[in-house]
Parts: C-alpha cells; structure tokens; sequence
C-alpha cells in the first residue's frame, strides 16, 4: 500500500533541481560529477532497483547473478548511450510505463504466473530487452536537460559508468538482505507476498505513467 501511494514521488526521480542546474551550467569534460549522478540516479531510482530486486530474488548462484545483472546493465548502456549521443527520442510516458510494466513482469514470473498458464518465456531475453527500456528511460530524463555539448561524450559515458557503479552499490546491499531473508523459516510464504507487492507497483506505476501520457 505505501508503494502505491508513493507512486508518484517514487516515478519523479528524474534529473532535477540541482543536479538538472548543474547539467545545464557545465561546459567541458566533468567526469567525477557525471559519474556521481550517474550512480545517484540508479540508487534513488525505484524502478530499477524493483526490477533488480525481481530479477535476483530467487537466484542463489552468483555466476546466475551475475550473467542476468551482465543483460540488463549491457541493454541499459546501449540505449542510454544511443539516446543521448544519438539524438534518439520516444515518449517518456511510454517508455516509463513499459518500465513499469517490466517490473510487474518479474514478479508475476517470479510467482509461477507464466508456469500456470502453460508459458515458458526466455528469462534471459526478457531481462536484456527491458534493460534496453530502463536505459532509453533514463536517455529520456537527460534529453529533457540543455547539456553543453563540449565534453558531451566524456560525460555521458562517466554517467553511464556511474549508473553501473551504482547498481552493483544497490545489487550488494539487495543480495545481503536476500541472504539473511532466505534463512527465515517463513521466508517462502513472505517471498510470495513481497512479490505481489512488487508486481502492483509495477502495474501502478504503468497505469500512472499511460495516466500522464493521455493528460500531457
């Protein structure tokens, strides 16, 4: 319920105020400060850090770990990259909501909900093309700043790596939790209902942002 009432807080943690007056002030190569917003976005960022909190919840190998964290930050990269180097524009609205949507999307997978209807998406797959989402999502945010174009490359890419550092910050601290969660007796029945929460905020922050979309 608290995620579904912080939608929209939760959905606004696009590049603002300072950070948006310091994009749009700087001229030249700032490679520490981009790699910093970069990994700033990423923690704050509700919508990636469901979907990887998703993504990992049930896996226990790390060689399974990382192979899936390795998809989504290689399709998160590309796109964020394309987008803004490349001047590749869509609807933010639309791309947040399929972000949203890809959060729903694990938990509903995670809850057997593709083994009860007889389905057997590619898990892999699925990881990469919504990674490929949550990077043009971010494209989006940066796109809606006046950045200086000397240093533009530079910078950019310090941001992307910084939205990389970033997640692995955000993938330990999920991981330790995970581990200490899994050794609760309760924890298969608890999973359950931690992933129906995650997949209702999914859908609500899809609804919120096709909400957005047909009211701009």
């Amino acid at each position: 319920m608290a995620l579904i009432a912080a939608a929209t807080t939760a959905w606004s943690h696009g590049v603002a105020g300072a950070d948006q007056g310091f994009i749009e002030g700087n001229v030249g190569l700032a490679v520490m400060p981009y790699a910093y917003l970069g990994a700033k976005h990423m923690v704050t960022g509700y919508d990636h850090l469901l979907f990887l909190a998703g993504v990992v919840f049930f896996l226990q190998r790390l060689r399974d770990v990382a192979a899936y964290v390795t998809l989504f930050a290689i399709g998160h990269s590309l796109t964020l990259l394309a987008g803004v180097l490349g001047g590749i524009e869509a609807n933010p609205y639309l791309i947040d909501a399929v972000i949203g949507l890809s959060v729903a999307y694990k938990a509903f997978e995670n809850l057997g909900g593709f083994k009860a209807l007889g389905l057997a998406p590619n898990a892999a797959l699925a990881v990469f093309t919504f990674g490929l989402f949550h990077g043009f999502g971010l494209a989006t945010k940066l796109q809606e700043t006046h950045i200086a174009p000397d240093g533009l490359v530079g910078n950019i890419i310090a941001f992307n790596v910084g939205v990389e550092l970033g997640q692995l910050t955000a993938l330990g601290l999920l991981l330790g939790l995970l581990s200490l969660w899994r050794t609760g007796a309760r924890f298969h029945e608890q999973a359950a209902t931690a992933n129906w929460g995650i997949m209702a905020a999914g859908f609500t922050f899809m609804l919120y942002q096709l909400a957005s979309y047909r009211l701009a």
